[in-house]
């Protein structure tokens, strides 16, 4: 198989490029790994991974939009992150292609309407939650591949470090999308860190931007993280790597961490996710969530259960051996 992906989402992109390495197939990545020795973005490391010199060369003359005539016809499959535009614009030079609309949790009633278009057209849709589905105007799916990590890189907790955390970026730029507000009132008073690029107003409570290795051992050794969701994901990247860590959780119930913007969407899985494993707490308020602060912060018999049970839902949930399979059977390899 040859493989064009086509990347909005670089920590993403990462995740998937090792899967689709693993599983043996020939993949060049339109996006932060066209290089994968040398990145645009360096929030994750290197990769080992087919380095396609005659196209990593031709990416800033023929963009995601208008993709290379020769990396076209070099691909047998393309998988496109999120933004089905790309597929728009070149759908009559990808025509014979298997063509695959990989979803990130960031689909709208708008953005459905759109996709049911593309799927008469042949495209397949890969979803990342079954929350999807409470999407107004759902258009429907082919496959349900959860995001997925090693497991082995992260853990185990030891929360040595009394701050509660989170990563973001832009945190309190994009308040309205990442609750960066509601972070600031149900922790005030205690000691708080937030790691993350772009995030340097936050003074004080700013961690820094660690590197791969620094950030999974800042998951490790802090003492609790507070989730804050971005609207409208159902989970991210973080909640992952965090949940991964061991770490004890607070989270954003339903109410709080489903966008009103979108009264419609119930798109929001964590709240679910934490009361079903019994791995995290939740609120719905800010008084609320200061409360379940303030008891997880003081339980250490509730830190350790949560713990354990947080680790063992994202091994079920997001273990990359279990997504690495699903992709196989989805690809066909």
């Amino acid at each position: 198989m040859k493989l064009l992906y086509l990347s909005c989402h670089s920590i993403l992109e990462y995740d998937e490029l090792r899967i689709f390495k693993e599983l043996g197939i020939d993949v060049f990545s339109h996006g932060a790994y066209h290089n994968p020795q040398n990145l645009d973005d360096k929030k994750r490391p290197p990769l080992n991974i087919p380095f396609h010199k005659e196209f990593s060369d031709t990416t800033l003359l023929y963009p995601k939009e208008n993709l290379d005539p020769l990396l076209v016809k070099w691909a047998d499959t393309v998988i496109v992150m999120h933004v089905y535009d790309w597929i728009w614009k070149n759908l009559k030079k990808l025509k014979g292609k298997r063509i695959i609309l990989r979803t990130i949790g960031q689909n709208i009633t708008n953005d459905e309407g759109i996709i049911r278009q593309l799927v008469r057209e042949g495209v397949e849709i890969i979803r990342y939650s079954q929350r999807e589905r409470t999407i107004p105007g759902f258009a429907g799916q082919s496959y349900l591949i959860r995001f997925a990590k090693d497991i082995n890189e992260f853990g185990p907790w030891t929360g040595e470090k009394m701050n509660i955390i989170t990563v973001a970026q832009s945190f309190k730029q994009r308040d309205f999308s990442c609750n960066h507000t509601i972070f600031d009132k149900a922790t005030q008073g205690y000691p708080r860190k937030v790691y993350g690029p772009h995030n340097e107003g936050l003074g004080m409570d700013y961690g820094g931007c660690p590197d791969y290795a620094g950030l999974r051992d800042n998951l490790r050794k802090s003492f609790m993280y507070f989730y804050t969701g971005t609207y409208p994901a159902s989970y991210t990247l973080n909640f992952m790597e965090a949940a991964l860590s061991g770490l004890p959780m607070v989270a954003l119930g339903d109410r709080l961490g489903n966008s009103p913007d979108f009264p419609g969407l119930q798109t929001y899985e964590v709240a679910d996710l934490l009361k079903r494993y019994e791995a995290g707490l939740t609120g719905d308020s800010i008084d609320e969530l200061r409360a379940k602060v303030k008891q997880l912060y003081e339980d250490k018999a509730l830190q350790k259960k949560f713990s354990k049970n947080i680790r063992e839902m994202a091994v079920d949930l997001f273990n990359k051996e279990k997504a690495k399979e699903q992709w196989k059977k989805f690809l066909k390899v």
